[in-house]
Parts: structure tokens; C-alpha cells; sequence
């Protein structure tokens, strides 16, 4: 009986690791579409203020783009690096 519960429990734990891969990623997803939402409403407000202004502001349009990819990242690394590291404690 061990042999046939070996596969058994080798498979359900790949499947919970799936599970919690997906639920990480769907996270991370629903963070980061929160940043890159607010990063164009901030956007939006800089380049308004700069016409208004007469100013030419690429360097800190530039520098907010850059911020919001940055944070939008963010959710993905820290996720992946906890599940890696989740992954090889269990190993």
C-alpha cells in the first residue's frame, strides 16, 4: 500500500503548489493593475499641469514612468521570491 500512496501524495502536493502559484499571480495581478491605474491618473495630472504651465516635464514624466514599472513589479518578485523560497524549504 505505500508504493500507490507515494504517486498519491507526490500529486496532491503539486496541485496545492499549482493552486497556490495561481492565487499568487492573480494577487500580484490585481496589485499591480492598482499601480498602473494610479501611475496614469498621476500622469494625466502632470502632463495637464505642465501644459498649463508651458513647461516641458519629460524628465519627470519619465522619472514617474519608470517608478510605476518599478512598483508595478514589485507584487510579482516578492510573491515569486516567498513561493521559491516556500518551495525549497519543502524540498
Amino acid at each position: 500500500m505505500q508504493p500507490q500512496n507515494t504517486p498519491q501524495s507526490r500529486v496532491r502536493r503539486t496541485v496545492n503548489e499549482l493552486v497556490v502559484a495561481e492565487m499568487f499571480l492573480v494577487q500580484a495581478t490585481i496589485e499591480s493593475a492598482a499601480v498602473i491605474g494610479d501611475g496614469f491618473s498621476e500622469l494625466g495630472k502632470q502632463i495637464g499641469d505642465s501644459e498649463e504651465a508651458g513647461q516641458d516635464s519629460w524628465e519627470s514624466i519619465s522619472s514617474t514612468l519608470q517608478r510605476v514599472a518599478d512598483d508595478a513589479l514589485e507584487p510579482y518578485t516578492s510573491r515569486f521570491s516567498y513561493f521559491r523560497d516556500r518551495f525549497n524549504s519543502d524540498s
